[in-house]
């Protein structure tokens, strides 16, 4: 004889509660690049008047595009390719740093490993602007200072980035595994290149995707450590774009087009990573289920 017990239904209350509080959230997450948008339609005059969530007086977003990327012989596309570069070599080698570094600490047992991993969590701590003018200092004299390796080589460590690879490899890797590849012959960097890498892709994307954003918004070091505007990165760019656009406002003078340089430039400057979180979440949803059966 078979009962039937109901399924226990969540309270309508609690649910229309947290659907009110996603849509809260998703209206303030969206609501500055609908902003964004809108402005880039516009022309200088629009800008200043008007409602800043709807178009303007017609629709100049292409104007704005080819102003953007034609002004000062092209310095956007420049500084965009800079941003690139320090963006998927520094973002790319932390990734893979960290998958390494966080890897060997979860699974190799060796003398200083508990001092190695309090280190790693201290260093998470300390702020990025902190060391940025004992960076300076420091690349000043070694005299790389005012060049690409000023960017990227900071950008290569990431303390966050071990730690967590560290957490998920303890878990997404078995020993059994491991012990399974050294007992067919297999030696240490094989198994993590052929075996480990591929279990711990969810997590290699995860710290990507954190290095990506942090080096694409990059600002303080690069700020500090360069001079020549033509290693400049999107955001000290648009930046000074920015000065140059509050300066002649503030000087009364005629030549505004600044505003929609910046606040187009802008809008180009967050494409990419939102092209990223489009094209690699696919990544973390196939590692949602990773550790949740238990061998």
């Amino acid at each position: 004889m078979s009962v039937n017990i109901p399924a226990r239904r969540r309270p309508r209350r609690a649910s229309n509660a947290l659907t009110i509080a996603m849509g809260l959230m998703l209206l303030y997450a969206l609501l500055p690049l609908v902003w964004l948008f809108m402005s880039s339609t516009k022309d200088s005059a629009s800008l200043t008047s008007g409602f800043g969530l709807w178009f303007g007086h017609g629709f100049h977003l292409f104007d704005n595009i080819g102003d953007v990327l034609s002004y000062d012989d092209g310095i956007y596309l420049r500084w965009f390719g800079n941003t690139l570069l320090y963006a998927v070599v520094g973002a790319g080698g932390a990734a893979f740093l960290s998958t390494a570094a966080g890897y060997g600490l979860a699974k190799y047992r060796f003398r200083g490993r508990t001092a190695l991993s309090a280190v790693v969590l201290g260093a998470i701590a300390i702020p990025g602007t902190a060391l940025a003018v004992p960076t300076y200092l420091l690349f000043s004299k070694v005299g790389i200072v005012d060049t690409p390796w000023a960017v990227l080589l900071p950008s290569l460590v990431s303390p966050f980035g071990v730690y967590l690879m560290r957490v998920y490899a303890a878990e997404a890797v078995p020993d059994s595994m491991l012990e399974a590849a050294r007992i067919d012959g297999s030696g240490e960097v094989r198994t993590f290149f052929t075996i480990s890498l591929r279990l711990l892709a969810p997590g290699f994307v995860t710290v990507l995707l954190f290095a990506l954003v942090a080096t694409w918004n990059n600002y303080f070091l690069p700020l500090i450590v360069l001079s020549n505007p033509k290693w400049f990165p999107l955001t000290v760019g648009l930046n000074q774009w920015n000065s140059l656009a509050t300066g002649a406002a503030g000087s009364g003078a005629t030549t505004t087009n600044f505003y929609p340089l910046v606040i187009t430039g802008s809008l180009l400057a967050i494409v990419p990573l939102v092209v990223a979180f489009l094209f690699l979440q696919r990544f973390w949803q196939s590692g949602l289920a990773a550790g949740s059966v238990k061998e």
